[in-house]
């Protein structure tokens, strides 16, 4: 089932660019509002981060549709701990940064609304942690080894959106079903949870 997920939103891709003739596709661009759940850590605050890619859409009947896109999407969380971030204690804000691929399915309810959902995988490409005092400024900003924490994510998606000439807009929810992070780095059985508000426009 685990290859399952990895492999299928990569065949349905590739299809859309051997026969590229989607009903519709453009750029896109959304505001992240992320967190991630924490074992054994009581204050956590979602972090504000964003994504920005491209979409490809593909009718298959009047009222169902296939999505499938390619966006950069800055995750992460703000986290305080009583007493952790391995020996210390402090506010911490974690930056993770994915390149993910959602393949959606649409369901198209009269002219613009739609509902979509469907699975999304994704590749971490960097990490960076930043040392946040209470006031808000930065101490310190560590960059660490993407290899020390799960390279490859994958999870669900889910939303609705509402299409308007020349382009799309709505909201999506995106859960993780991977830990961050398994051998702690300060995030214990930690997964992505992110909701976004996107825009996109035609090419």
């Amino acid at each position: 089932m685990k290859r399952l997920i990895l492999v299928l939103p990569f065949l349905i891709l590739s299809s859309f660019f051997v026969n590229a003739q989607s009903d519709q596709s453009g750029i896109r661009a959304s505001l992240n509002l992320s967190n991630l759940y924490v074992d054994e850590v009581n204050d956590e605050n979602t972090k504000p981060g964003f994504a920005v890619g491209v979409y490809f859409r593909k009718g298959i009947s009047d009222q169902v549709s296939i999505q499938p896109e390619i966006n950069y999407s800055l995750k992460g969380s703000q986290i305080n701990y009583d007493g952790g971030f391995f020996t210390g204690s402090g506010k911490y804000r974690y930056n993770l940064s994915y390149v993910e691929i959602p393949v959606l399915a649409n369901i198209h309810v009269g002219e613009n609304l739609y509902f979509s959902a469907g699975p999304y995988i994704a590749s971490l490409i960097a990490v960076k942690v930043k040392d946040v005092d209470g006031d808000g400024s930065i101490n310190s900003v560590e960059e660490y080894d993407r290899d020390d924490f799960n390279t490859f994510d994958y999870g669900v998606a889910a939303g609705v959106g509402f299409d308007f000439s020349g382009g799309t807009a709505g909201v999506r929810y995106n859960y993780g079903l991977v830990d961050v992070a398994p051998d702690g780095n300060g995030l214990d059985n930690g997964k992505n949870s992110v909701l976004q508000f996107f825009i996109g426009f035609e090419f």
